[in-house]
This record gives structure tokens, sequence and C-alpha cells, in this order.
């Protein structure tokens, strides 16, 4: 008889382990699939081909406002911001903005930024031919910089958008890397 219960609590653990790591594995869709029905945490896409901007017709009858959100994570203590808040743009068209940074500390950081845009139905629509996020920032103590951002609003956006919201969250990258990775870094943004 106890052989028996044991044996039913053995199986449930097992069922248990391996319905959690199932849950586990499914997590990553299951996030996305909730991400495009909330609109959060919209991903943007990564380098746009600068040459298929000119494919690009501009429609001068519509206007989108984008607005710019910057935050630093809780370990980053750099000044960070839009040089614009927000711009007003016409679909097809290729805007220049910038973001400005500065390392406050006494030694140097490198950084990432990290794009969302919201809502995240514009996030197909919404492509960067530059921007400074492709790569990480390292920045001298006291130095202080404007980060370029070139994008384009596809003029195919659905028009009941008539506002993108692109956040950037920037991280301290400094202690992630490795000592002759960040000297590396270091050499170059010297030159």
């Amino acid at each position: 008889m106890q052989n028996q219960a044991t044996k039913r609590t053995v199986l449930k653990s097992l069922f248990a382990v391996v319905a959690m790591f199932g849950f586990g594995f499914a997590m990553v869709p299951l996030y996305d699939v909730f991400c495009d029905i909330t609109g959060l945490n919209g991903k943007t896409s990564g380098r746009y081909d600068a040459s298929l901007v000119e494919e690009h017709i501009v429609d001068a009858e519509r206007q989108v406002r984008v607005q710019f959100v910057t935050q630093n994570n809780e370990n980053m203590p750099w000044e960070f911001r839009p040089v614009d808040y927000q711009v007003s743009v016409h679909p097809g068209a290729m805007i220049a903005v910038d973001f400005y940074a500065k390392n406050p500390t006494s030694k140097p950081m490198v950084a990432q930024a990290v794009p969302s845009l919201s809502p995240s139905e514009g996030t197909d629509f919404f492509h960067k031919t530059e921007c400074f996020c492709f790569n990480r920032q390292v920045l001298k103590p006291g130095e202080e910089v404007l980060m370029p951002l070139r994008f384009v609003v596809d003029e195919s956006l659905p028009e009941h958008l008539g506002t993108l919201t692109l956040s950037y969250t920037l991280f301290d990258q400094t202690e992630t890397l490795a000592p002759e990775d960040l000297e590396q870094a270091l050499q170059q943004a010297a030159l």
C-alpha cells in the first residue's frame, strides 16, 4: 500500500517537473503573443538598408507624430535624453534626430540602449537606418555626445496610427564586459 502511494507521488512529481519545463519553454512565444495583444514591448527591427529609403514615396498629405522617451536602467548614472521630444513626420520621408548623453562619473563607461516602439502594431512600419542602439556607446569621464537616429516611417503605416512612441532604456554594460573587451572598446572610442 505504501509502495503504491510512493509510486503515485513520484509520478505526480515527474509530471509537475515536465509541466513546469514545458511552461517555461512556452513562455517566450506566449510573451510575444501577450505583447502583440496588449501593445507592450514593441521590439523594433534592426538596421534598415538606407538604399531602400529611396524607394519610399513621401506622403505629404499625412503627418504622423513620433514621440521619444528615454530612461536609464537603475544602475546607469548617465544623463540621457532626446534633443527633441517629438517630431511630426510625413510617412516615407527620412528623418534625422539626435539624443544627448553625458557620462558624469570619473570613470569610462560602456552603455547599450534598447529600443521599444508603441503601439507594437507600428514596429513593422518604423525603419531605422542609423541608430546609436545598434552599437555599444563608450564615453570617457565627463564626456558629452550627440547620438544620431535616422529613420523613416513607412508610408503603408495604417491610418489609425497617428502617434508612435519610441522608447529607449539605457543599460550600463561596463561590468559585463571582459577586461580585454572593455580595453578594446575604450581604444575604439579614443579613435
